[in-house]
């Protein structure tokens, strides 16, 4: 690199350090700018090898900065950026929009209500994300009740139960109460009987496609006009689970001309002869549908406000005659679309992964390869992280896309200043070396903090590199960490020139491991496992220790055992 790009890069650096140090009002690091720094100038990446030791340089003179000195000297750099980044400031803190008429509320109440039939995937993640972050903005109250009233065809997993809230405190959120929707049959049954007595619903012995064809024409049931008493009777025989599942269903008494055919006479309880998987729930064979417990949970728990899919816009409407009939008041609802997320070949289903964990398609739930908060956080993935992505996407009624490398990128802010490096070479080559090298190599165990000291790398009689770093003949390469080597008759020889030949020549940089003393490792990652060595002190990190393979990206001690180290990619 001559000395003019060499300047270049050295005020493009300090620009892009000092955008990044005053818009997060904190230092600033190489991983954070390196990616804004090689888009803006292209002509930077046949170096990129280099860059990263010479923004190294000038982010350490930025940090020594004070705040005000970044923002004067920013203004000299970069003016109009400087402007655009106060602009931010002055806007409102928050992704995501106030709650409607939350002056309307001594506290602001909600609830996350998940199907228990699974951990949860990604994709969930945006609820709890959410509703928790709203709770801390308005010190409310919210609560998890596990919607688990469909035995069948929404079949709760015994487990489940404790993995989503293992989830939920993996996002950050603790719940101020937890419900189980399986364990209050009871009060479903008294709201039902009360609606009953308010004319508000009937038994009706229709077959499906029977109340369809009247439905559609907008045509009463037959049994519409029941006397009450005959309703009662006959609700407390599907309660004593008298009647076969598809046999007897008790209707919501709505507008039976209706515009929306979906709303007309909608079923509030059924009949289901598959026993409840969990014991304190097995007996009963009478089972709200969800618009009705979910209606009368969301008035008994005193929810304020509801976040649902724009694709059930129907449940408000449906609930709202049931609301009407009680003379309560329907919550503040907020509809959203949905969120698409890309980066897996594996549908975002969590009955898809399922049945892909019991084909052995997939490991279990925490397989790198699943879309799940499970995997995500085996792979070293902070929480925090998901829950910045997905406030981030606000809540409009749009279906939104989410890219895993914004996930990457906010957990790279949380985690790449702490986390200390390694060498790790995948399918490495064998390479002898000559001309007397050091005994042991002593690269940093991190580039921006010296106080941390240095790693101590045997060097031995050969080192292993991957394929592509492998040198042409008569070719000079840099071994981090160690020194200048030409290739040579198949030998890496030691030439003991100093630093200044990267600078100034051209000389790839590049990591490497003792051949004789090297960490066999497995690297479980999306795409795969992928296979090579590390240097000896990994063998010595803590199982769910961080850290930062060299030109690989960073991966999560997973366990030692006796014949390789497992570790889990996280992101580059």
């Amino acid at each position: 690199m001559d000395d003019e790009l060499r300047e270049r890069v050295e005020r493009e650096a300090e620009k892009h350090a000092l955008l990044n140090a005053v818009k997060h009002e904190s230092d600033a690091d190489v991983g954070a700018i390196m990616g804004p720094l090689m888009g803006d100038n292209p002509d930077f990446r046949p170096h990129g090898d280099e860059i990263p030791g010479i923004a190294g340089g000038v982010i350490g003179r930025v940090n020594d900065l004070s705040n005000e000195e970044k923002r004067e000297r920013l203004e000299e750099l970069a003016p109009e950026e400087l402007a655009e980044i106060e602009a931010e400031d002055e806007e409102d803190e928050h992704d995501l929009p106030d709650l409607s008429n939350a002056d309307d509320h001594d506290e602001i109440r909600m609830r996350v209500a998940p199907n228990p039939n699974g951990p949860w995937h990604v994709g969930h993640a945006r609820m709890p994300a959410v509703i928790g972050s709203y709770k801390d903005r308005y010190d409310g109250w919210f609560c998890v009740r596990f919607d688990d009233t469909d035995p069948e065809t929404k079949r709760p997993d015994l487990e489940a139960y404790d993995a989503i809230l293992e989830d939920l405190d993996y996002l950050g959120f603790e719940p101020d109460a937890i419900y189980r929707a399986s364990n209050r049959l009871e009060t479903y049954y008294e709201h039902a009987r009360e609606l009953i007595e308010l004319g508000g619903a009937y038994t009706c012995s229709c077959s499906g496609e029977e109340f369809s064809e009247l439905k559609n024409s907008g045509e009463p049931c037959p049994h519409r006009d029941k006397d009450v008493d005959t309703v009662l009777e006959e609700f407390e025989a599907m309660v004593d689970g008298e009647y076969e599942s598809g046999e007897m269903v008790l209707r919501v008494k709505t507008d039976i001309e209706h515009k929306n055919p979906a709303l007309r006479d909608w079923v509030a309880f059924r009949m289901i002869d598959t026993p409840h998987p969990r014991e304190e729930a097995s007996d009963y064979r009478c089972w709200p549908m969800l618009d009705f417990q979910s209606g009368v949970d969301d008035h008994l728990l005193e929810v304020t406000h509801i976040i649902r899919g724009i694709d059930l816009q129907d449940s408000a409407k449906r609930q709202q005659f049931v609301y009407d009939y009680f003379d309560w008041e329907y919550p503040e609802v907020l509809h959203w679309g949905h969120v698409q997320i890309d980066a897996y070949d594996v549908k975002m289903s969590t009955s898809t992964i399922a049945e892909l964990i019991e084909e052995g398609e997939l490991d279990g739930w925490d397989d790198p390869r699943a879309p799940t908060l499970k995997s995500l956080r085996r792979r070293g993935i902070r929480g925090e992280a998901i829950v910045e992505s997905m406030t981030g996407l606000g809540t409009s009624t749009s279906d939104v896309d989410l890219a895993m490398s914004t996930i990457y990128a906010n957990n790279r802010d949380l985690i790449d200043e702490e986390t200390d490096r390694r060498f790790f070479v995948r399918e490495g080559t064998q390479v002898p070396l000559g001309g007397s090298p050091p005994d042991e190599a002593n690269p940093p165990l991190h580039p921006n903090h010296e106080e941390r000291g240095v790693r101590e790398v045997p060097v031995g009689a050969s080192v292993m590199l991957e394929e592509d770093d492998l040198p042409q003949r008569e070719e000079r390469i840099w071994l981090k960490g160690l020194g200048c080597f030409q290739f040579t008759r198949d030998v890496l020889q030691y030439t003991g020139e100093d630093i200044d030949v990267v600078r100034e020549g051209d000389v790839d940089v590049v990591h490497w491991v003792p051949a004789d003393e090297s960490v066999a490792v497995r690297m479980r990652t999306p795409d795969g496992d992928v296979r090579g060595h590390a240097e000896p002190g990994v063998a010595d990190l803590d199982a769910d220790e961080l850290v930062q393979f060299e030109r690989v990206g960073f991966s999560r001690i997973d366990r030692h055992d006796e014949d390789e180290t497992v570790v889990y990619y996280t992101h580059d």
